[in-house]
């Protein structure tokens, strides 16, 4: 049976069974989440920002969008300074069953709440919604069919909506993901935003240097392995994340200007100090892995303010 990749992706995923209603993905890969506490603590400083610049309301939310164990939604909550804390509403949203021992303030949900005032945090989200892909030949861009159990392709006609983001977004190159179904996905998430701030972190690339082959891959277990679409396995492609409304930067940056450094503490510390020297260089190695240029430091940032 040959079908879309976007619809095999979605069955494979999200589907009865699915890989997301089944598996948490930290068992499969590592995100930012679980390198470092740091990261935690850095957009719990995020959220206080936001709390302030909407004048300390009497309710400021936090979303953890694709929360998986939840981990994110509990170290924000867990780093929030108590008056903030006081004003908290924490709300984990995924589509798996609520996690075992996970802090009995966080609320579970299925999907974002409306009109929502604080931080909608999406983090390795977009690369999991589902996505088409292209393929060039030589009378230009075709579609690629895939089968479901075993994962082989064909080629078919584009249709004039898929054409158009190539040619806008995508024009050349061997293999493409078209990129308009995350657009969607992410004006769907701003737009339950009633004040305050989005934010999306994921692979990113943009116009200028898209990857040529395409970046459509599969993981289970920690590994790469085939994207067969049969929910054995994680499916994932980067985002296009500049065809997306919003302010784009990288994630070195924007831990860079929530303080998060990664600094080596002082030589002498751990003469006066030993065992407090080791954990801050833990944690300094931590704060490097997360804004390092050519690993974590280069996911892209996509912000919206309302």
């Amino acid at each position: 049976m040959w079908v879309r990749w976007r619809e095999a992706m979605g069955r494979a995923l999200y589907g009865p069974g699915g890989f997301y209603l089944r598996e948490r993905p930290h068992r499969h890969f590592r995100t930012s989440v679980h390198a470092s506490p740091v990261f935690g603590r850095a957009v719990a400083r995020l959220l206080g920002e936001v709390d302030e610049r909407l004048g300390r309301p009497p309710l400021i939310e936090f979303v953890d969008m694709g929360a998986g164990d939840g981990l994110l939604a509990a170290q924000v909550l867990a780093g929030a300074p108590a008056d903030l804390a006081g004003r908290l509403r924490v709300t984990a949203v995924d589509l798996s069953s609520r996690p075992e021992g996970l802090d009995e303030r966080i609320r579970w949900a299925d999907a974002v709440p409306d009109g929502v005032t604080g931080l909608i945090f999406a983090n390795e989200w977009l690369d999991n919604v589902p996505v088409d892909v292209a393929e060039w030949t030589e009378e230009g861009p075709r579609l690629v069919l895939v089968d479901p159990a075993t994962g082989a392709e064909r080629l078919t006609d584009l249709d004039e909506r898929d054409r158009e983001w190539l040619a806008r977004w995508w024009p050349e190159g061997e293999r493409a993901e078209i990129g308009w179904p995350r657009e969607e996905a992410w004006s769907g998430l701003i737009g339950g935003l009633a004040a305050g701030m989005a934010v999306a972190v994921d692979y990113a690339h943009v116009r200028s240097d898209r990857p040529p082959l395409g970046t459509l891959a599969g993981y289970r277990d920690g590994s790469w392995v085939p994207p067969v679409p049969d929910g054995s396995c994680d499916l994932t492609a980067h985002v296009a994340m500049d065809s997306c409304a919003g302010t784009l930067t990288t994630q070195r940056e924007a831990l860079l200007r929530l303080g998060v450094r990664g600094e080596r503490p002082p030589l002498d510390q751990a003469a006066t100090d030993p065992a407090g020297y080791l954990r801050a260089l833990a944690a300094a190695s931590e704060a490097a892995e997360l804004i390092d240029r050519e690993g974590l430091g280069a996911f892209g940032w996509l912000s919206w303010i309302r």
